[in-house]
């Protein structure tokens, strides 16, 4: 196997396992909401509360890759993780203890911004999108965790659900580090002043962060509620409920290194244009579809056109920005995770207020509108200035 292969292996690998840690508690939401008598806003914020740290130590974490390198850091991240797996079954009883070291385990949510300047560097830009897709791949780690969390609490207590993870955490710490190897070359890294004065200089990476910020957030967002919201309409068990979330999941995912297939032959803001006209169509159906057919059919779209959409924004971020990949994913990364913590909060409140999910399904297919309104009007502006970087918006 040559050094891209075993990078791109290793990486996807590591990711799965890190999203299947980040992933842990959402689907034993209606447990602990049984358990601890948590409403539904008290739950909704549990829910969210791994994605605030996933998405902001995304920034950092990034700085740190593009400066050392994803084999130090994608190390040290297992490593630190299994300090809130393991704890989390000791204290984490209570609505506080739940969101404490939830917030704890968010940090495996940010191992996206190591793996993408780690795989990149390894690949040439027309083989980026593809690669990067096949990364992406690794978010199948949440279905993982959705299907299997409610089983192992239901035969041996949720502790346990937790607690299966120390021992593949310390394995793969331990291959990575022993088989994994950072990108020959690559010239001299960036230094943080640098690589936060991009941030001033282009308004690129703040457009691909809004469009991160609705792929991969609807992503995460419907993939975390979705047992909940499945219990709740349609009266299914928790682990019926988790099982389909987690097809919800294996389908993004799989879409994913399609989307970045796509983006290397089309390029990336035509096909960002279709998913966003697309996406508030079938927000409205799950919205106002009524029943189990077309809230299924919605659901699995909404899917399939958010993975493609995920597979695309990170073909431009490695094509636009390659010397500063890290620092870029971990600003659009981060963007991407707070997407994802807002809605499940949104729909909470919701519910608590009207007793329906309907608005929040709505305000998924306004904000899909603006995204394919920013898109044209980037891609006009950008081809009129002869930039040449049509492609990048």
């Amino acid at each position: 196997m040559n050094g891209a292969c075993r990078a791109l292996v290793l990486a996807t690998l590591s990711f799965a396992l890190c999203f299947s840690v980040w992933g842990l508690i959402a689907p034993l939401a209606p447990r602990f909401q049984d358990l601890y008598g948590l409403s539904d806003t008290q739950i909704s914020v549990v829910i969210a509360t791994p994605v605030i740290l996933g998405s902001l130590f995304r920034v950092p974490l990034g700085l740190l890759t593009d400066r050392f390198g994803g084999r130090v850091v994608f190390t040290g991240m297992l490593l630190f993780l299994v300090l809130p797996v393991v704890l989390i079954g000791f204290f984490g009883g209570s609505f506080y203890g739940l969101l404490f070291w939830g917030f704890l385990l968010g940090v495996a949510g940010s191992s996206f911004a190591v793996g993408v300047p780690f795989v990149s560097k390894w690949f040439p830009p027309e083989r980026q999108g593809v690669a990067l897709g096949v990364y992406g791949v690794g978010n199948i780690g949440s279905a993982l965790a959705a299907y299997a969390a409610p089983a192992i609490a239901g035969a041996w207590g949720w502790r346990w659900a937790f607690w299966v993870f120390v021992v593949p955490l310390l394995a793969m710490a331990a291959m990575f580090w022993a088989v994994g190897r950072d990108a020959p070359g690559g010239g001299p890294p960036p230094s943080l002043a640098e690589g936060l004065g991009l941030f001033r200089e282009e308004v690129g990476p703040w457009v691909l962060s809004l469009f991160y910020f609705l792929t991969f957030g609807g992503f995460v967002a419907l993939g975390i509620y979705l047992p909940k919201l499945l219990v709740d309409l349609f009266g299914l068990g928790q682990t019926d409920a988790g099982l389909r979330a987690a097809g919800f999941v294996v389908l993004a995912t799989l879409a994913r290194p399609v989307g970045g297939w796509l983006s290397d032959r089309v390029g990336g803001g035509p096909l960002l244009a279709v998913v966003f006209a697309l996406l508030p169509l079938m927000a409205l159906l799950l919205a106002f579809g009524g029943g189990m057919v077309s809230f299924t059919l919605g659901a699995l779209s909404s899917a399939a056109l958010l993975g493609v959409g995920n597979g695309a924004v990170f073909k431009l971020v490695a094509g636009l920005y390659p010397g500063r990949t890290g620092v870029v994913t971990g600003l659009v990364g981060a963007a991407g995770g707070l997407g994802g913590f807002f809605p499940p909060l949104v729909m909470g409140v919701v519910r608590d207020l009207t007793g329906s999910y309907t608005p929040g399904f709505v305000l998924l297919a306004l904000f899909a509108a603006g995204c394919f309104a920013v898109n044209a009007a980037c891609m006009r502006r950008w081809k009129a200035q002869g930039q040449g970087r049509t492609e990048g918006v």
